[in-house]
């Protein structure tokens, strides 16, 4: 598992920014969009993912990283069960559904390896680093 200081630098994250784009593009064709309750809860349940992995990589202990990678696990199976109401609703077709389903699946996997690792490391140590400039020494994760 490799390291990073910036949320934007984990794999996962770049991930659901990609899983993101897919979900806005179907939200905007003409007969999605009318059914605003669906837009906003797959809308909102997309960003989540990437809006915990953000949150959790600004925390400054392991164990509340790892929460927030749960919360953004989490948030990806809402997303494929939204994925399942959108097939129902005929929003997707079944190829895009399964493209999007394992988008997602993918996703959870992934963020999955991350905690594990996380759970290996040393918990009672704080996430941060110092630069050998202390005027630009910043917390790891900002």
């Amino acid at each position: 598992m490799g390291t990073f200081r910036s949320f934007e630098e984990i794999d996962v994250w770049q991930e659901s920014r990609k899983l993101i784009r897919e979900i806005r593009k179907i939200c905007k064709s003409d007969t999605v969009k009318k059914d605003y309750p669906f837009v906003d809860q797959i809308t909102r349940s997309s960003r989540s993912i990437a809006a915990n992995i953000a949150e959790g990589n600004d925390a400054l202990t392991v164990p509340e990283f790892i929460q927030y990678l749960g919360h953004a696990k989490r948030s990806a199976a809402e997303v494929r069960a939204h994925l399942y109401d959108a097939l129902d609703e005929g929003y997707v077709s079944q190829q895009e559904f399964n493209v999007l389903a394992e988008q997602t699946r993918i996703i959870s996997r992934m963020l999955a390896k991350l905690i594990h690792y996380l759970q290996t490391l040393d918990h009672s140590q704080k996430r941060t680093y110092k630069d050998d400039d202390p005027a630009t020494s910043k917390p790891v994760n900002q």
